[in-house]
């Protein structure tokens, strides 16, 4: 999965609200032409806390269909562990390679229930499980040793971007644990987070833009930095300011995106909100610089 970026489609839904199982098909599709390292479908940029068990359905077997076996599909699950364990239970039956556990719903929790909420799902799935931390899941280097010891667990997911944090887990994990940078907009911290050992990372970019997402991934691993400082500089970075205006931006700016492309993704759901006109104006400009800085068109 570190041979290119993480792929992280977004759910496609009507303008009534309804799943776009379609719409979606022919996202998935094209995010999969683009030959990701892998593709995570009903996660967080793919609103998996806004679907029903039948649309998650729906979306991981399309996701699995689409694939075909060439790169690896990592379908979402979460809530407590009896949830997750329903949610589990269909990403099998649709045929995903393994799942990216998100972080549990509302409640913080110590140390022993992380690990018991993912002793528990580990249990309960024939699938590998890559924990999320996130929000209020944050593992110690004690935990991290107890969780990768769980048959199943194969990597953890980090959010926090804590580089001192992380360290200390890298060096606790035994060897073939897997890493990856979950930060928002990850490309922003990429080079950070290859210094501790994790080079692989999400891309939301990908979403909407796989011709900047694969540009700066090419760059990053030849070690190209004028490149890469010209798309953080020029492109990244004012996204991530954009993005950090409005709560919930870090998916709905994203969709937005897809849609300028000609992406049928449809709206976000509620709570969600799609941007300001305003924004959007400022969101067309943003993509028509970046996909200059990389010679294509928008």
């Amino acid at each position: 999965m570190a041979g290119g970026v993480l792929s992280f489609p977004l759910t496609s839904f009507h303008d009534d609200g309804s799943l776009d199982p379609d719409g979606f098909r022919t996202h998935v599709a094209a995010r999969i032409a683009t030959a990701p390292g892998a593709v995570f479908p009903a996660c967080g940029t793919g609103e998996f806390f806004s679907l029903d068990e039948d649309e998650y359905r729906t979306v991981v077997t399309i996701a699995v269909e689409e694939a075909a076996g060439r790169v690896p599909v990592v379908a979402g699950v979460g809530y407590g562990w009896a949830q997750a364990t329903r949610f589990a239970r269909i990403a099998e039956e649709a045929g995903a390679d393994a799942l990216l556990v998100l972080p549990h719903y509302l409640v913080a929790a110590p140390q022993d229930g992380l690990v018991a909420q993912l002793e528990q799902l580990a249990a309960r799935t024939r699938l590998p499980l890559i924990a999320y931390q996130r929000g209020q899941v944050t593992f110690t280097a004690s935990s991290l040793r107890r969780i990768a010891a769980i048959p199943g667990v194969i990597g953890l997911k980090d959010g926090h971007s804590d580089l001192d944090r992380l360290q200390r887990l890298t060096l606790a994990a035994p060897e073939g644990f897997l890493f990856f940078n979950g930060a928002s907009t990850a490309e922003i911290q990429a080079r950070a987070y290859a210094t501790v050992g994790v080079p692989a990372y999400s891309s939301a970019v990908h979403a909407f833009a796989p011709e900047i997402a694969n540009a700066f991934f090419a760059a990053l691993r030849d070690a190209d930095d004028k490149t890469v400082e010209r798309l953080l500089r020029d492109f990244y970075v004012p996204l991530v300011e954009l993005r950090d205006r409005v709560p919930g931006y870090a998916v709905s700016l994203i969709k937005a995106a897809a849609r300028l492309r000609g992406q049928p993704v449809g709206p976000v759901r509620a709570p969600l909100t799609d941007p300001s006109a305003a924004d959007l104006a400022e969101l067309t400009t943003l993509l028509a610089t970046g996909l200059d800085l990389v010679g294509a068109a928008l």
